[in-house]
Order: C-alpha cells, then sequence, then structure tokens
C-alpha cells in the first residue's frame, strides 16, 4: 500500500497547513484521531484503505504541527476539515472519528450544509453531555490511570512514563495542552451539539467499548439515541480504543455499516 503525507492550504484558511496522510483508491473517508494522536487510527486506516481511498489528517497543533491561535474550538476543526473537502471537490465523504475525532466528526455533520458528508462512523466519541454519565477527567488520570480507564487489558496496555524518552514525553505534553486550548477542561463537550444532532439525516454507526469507563457504554448509547438514523454497537474485551484492542470485530462492524451506505457511484 502506498501512502502519501501532504501538507495542505485552504482557500479560505491560508495560514493554517493541514498535514494529510492518504491510501487507496475509491470512495473518501476521513479518519479522525482522538488526543493520542494518528498513531491511534493508523491501524484503522490501513484496513479502510483496502478498499477506499482514505484521508487521515494530524489534527493541527499534535505531533508538533502548527495551530493558529484562531482554531480554538472542536466547532473550528470541523469547519476546517470541510472546507478542505469541499475544496478537493469530495462529496458523500464518510468520517469516521475515535473519541475526540468522533465529536468533530458529529460538528461536521451537524454544520454540513454542502452534501459532503454521507456518513458518520463515531467510535468512543465524546462530545455530549449525558445526565448520570460523566465523561471521565482524562486530564486529572496518571499514566495508571489511563491504563484502568480507557482499556480492557490495562496491564498489557500500561505504559511506564519512566521508560518513555523525554523528547516523546515533551510531544505528549504538548499535543495534551492543544486538546486542552480545542476541548476545553474539563468538559469535553459542547452543550448544544445533542439538540443539533436531531438534524443530522445521514446514517450514523456507534462503536463502543464494553469496558470503556472513559466514556461508558451507557454514555454511547444515550449518543446514539440523539441521532435521527444511528445503530449502536458494543464491542466485547475492548476499552475506549475497540479498533486497537479488538480490531477484527470492530472492523467487520465498520465494513457492514459501510457496504449499507451505497457509494456515491451506486446512486
Amino acid at each position: 500500500m502506498t501512502l502519501t503525507t501532504t501538507q495542505h492550504a485552504t482557500d479560505r484558511f491560508p495560514d493554517l497547513a493541514l498535514t494529510m496522510t492518504e491510501a487507496g483508491a475509491g470512495r473518501p473517508i476521513l479518519v479522525l484521531h482522538g488526543g493520542g494522536g494518528p498513531a491511534t487510527v493508523a491501524g484503522l486506516a490501513a484496513h479502510l484503505a483496502g478498499s477506499a481511498h482514505t484521508l487521515t489528517p494530524v489534527h493541527p497543533g499534535w505531533e508538533g504541527t502548527e495551530r493558529p491561535e484562531w482554531l480554538a474550538g472542536i466547532g473550528d476543526l470541523a469547519a476546517v476539515y470541510l472546507q478542505f473537502l469541499h475544496e478537493r471537490g469530495l462529496r458523500e465523504v464518510i468520517v469516521v472519528g475515535s473519541s475526540l475525532g468522533g465529536w468533530t466528526a458529529a460538528e461536521m455533520a451537524v454544520r454540513d450544509t454542502g452534501g459532503v458528508v454521507a456518513g458518520l462512523v463515531l467510535l468512543d466519541a465524546v462530545g455530549v453531555r449525558v445526565e448520570g454519565e460523566p465523561i471521565r477527567d482524562f486530564f486529572a488520570l496518571d499514566a495508571r490511570g489511563v491504563a484502568e480507564y480507557a482499556w480492557h487489558d490495562s496491564d498489557r496496555h500500561y505504559v511506564d512514563p519512566a521508560g518513555v524518552p523525554e523528547e516523546q514525553r515533551a510531544r505528549q505534553r504538548a499535543n495534551m495542552a492543544t486538546m486542552r486550548a480545542l476541548a476545553g477542561v474539563p468538559s469535553m463537550h459542547d452543550p448544544e451539539l445533542p439538540g443539533r444532532l436531531g438534524g443530522v439525516r445521514v446514517p450514523a454507526l456507534l462503536v463502543w467499548g464494553e469496558s470503556d469507563r472513559i466514556v461508558t457504554p451507557a454514555y454511547g448509547a444515550a449518543y446514539a439515541a440523539a441521532f435521527a438514523d444511528a445503530r449502536f454497537e458494543v464491542v466485547p474485551e475492548a476499552g475506549h480504543l475497540p479498533h486497537i484492542e479488538q480490531p477484527e470485530a470492530t472492523f467487520a462492524l465498520i465494513d457492514a455499516y459501510l457496504d449499507g451506505v451505497a457509494a456515491p457511484a451506486a446512486r
């Protein structure tokens, strides 16, 4: 598989250069990473590129990329990606987002007035407030806490900070600073988003790890219920990143969803 990584500026946002990795051919799928960075969706994007044209950006401010001051919220990020897709002439794009990337995907759908977005796949997304199911304050967790709350198999995925090179720790701190700036602390949601999701008419698939304690399956079910057309699926023995802990089960759900959403050429 050939991966091409380039930088793109848009006419509307000339001071912002998007770092975008593309692979595969076919229907366009935009793959949006969460707070852990683009590496957390690399396997998912590679799978999708087997039958589609995947576009996987690095959110501005992650991995050392530049973030202009005006890009100060998830709504701004959603507007940037919609503009990029519009200027590329892409239509009926499936947007797949993990965690914060899922929130961004939902914001794109509610803001889309040009038929750019044809469907959504949200993987353990944040972005809404659910009574009785608060979003775990990720920023308050130490490394052990992240392992306990985000993973089903916490022992396997625990990373001792003492063994992480300083350069990598500095990059992680910068990533978290960007996430604070865009997502808010500790809210991680848009209070207006749930009321707007009912106006989204494209089909949505929400996939949740059964053991996720950052945002629980009950939170995910309530998120799905806010859409006009959504299906909710739970992946056993998986936490906040089911596409990493249980890739086969997660990919099967996504593939079935994609099979049910007609590609542009078939319409």
